[in-house]
């Protein structure tokens, strides 16, 4: 008995802290490292040898393209992927074997029925599988390297805090300079080797989930 205030006391304490400013701030998803926007990198001093065009030279026909380290570009997200697949196949076979006995001797006494056999096997099987996604929308993201060839490498993400949950989306690949649009616009489908996650959390994205228990039966279900 005398226990019981310090248990209260101790349970007092600890929804305390997990209820304070501290700990709800720690529970907030912080950007992924990967994701992260890039700085543009410090300007590089011009050369002084009397030329005219000093310091970085960007022809009149790129416009405001963007192609350095840190410039906004805009991603419109058109993919959609449909794919279906279907099979049967159906197997079937009969077997009979038959004996007729002499009418005479000691085998006379069997019956033809008696010593005749047959069998048969069948079997049919047939599966469809079909699957559709889409995904639509702008994320602005920010250019992470320019390599030599031309090509550059883009990186962002989209938080979104709705009232029932979070939604994030996030987008990362290889774009060429001659694919950019003149309002800095680039469709999804020019990415290369692109990475795109749209993710959720929250009450609907937990409930579009099966339980934990009903999960575990469903992995050891022999059905």
């Amino acid at each position: 008995m005398p226990r019981k205030p310090c248990n209260i006391a101790a349970m007092v304490v600890l929804t305390g802290l997990l209820l304070s400013p501290g700990a709800l701030a720690a529970k907030e998803k912080a950007p992924a490292a990967s994701y992260a926007p890039s700085v543009p990198l410090p300007p590089v001093a011009p050369p002084t040898n009397g030329s005219i065009f000093a310091g970085h030279y960007v022809p009149l026909t790129s416009g405001a393209r963007a192609g350095q380290v840190g410039d906004l570009l805009t991603i419109q997200l058109v993919e959609r992927t449909i794919a279906n697949k279907s099979s049967a196949s159906a197997t079937q076979r009969d077997g009979d074997v038959s004996l007729t006995p002499p009418v005479t001797g000691p085998l006379s006494l069997f019956d033809p029925s008696d010593i005749g056999m047959g069998g048969g096997q069948k079997f049919k099987g047939q599966g469809n599988a079909s699957q559709s996604n889409s995904l639509f929308g702008e994320i602005t993201v920010t250019i992470a390297a320019v390599y030599p060839n031309g090509t550059m490498r883009v990186r962002g993400e989209k938080q979104l805090t709705l009232n029932r949950g979070d939604e994030w989306v996030q987008i990362s690949g290889l774009v060429r300079a001659v694919d950019i649009g003149p309002d800095n616009r680039i469709a999804s489908t020019r990415i290369a080797d692109a990475t795109i996650r749209f993710i959720g959390k929250g009450d609907v994205a937990r409930a579009s989930r099966q339980g934990w228990l009903q999960r575990f039966f469903s992995m050891i279900s022999p059905f």
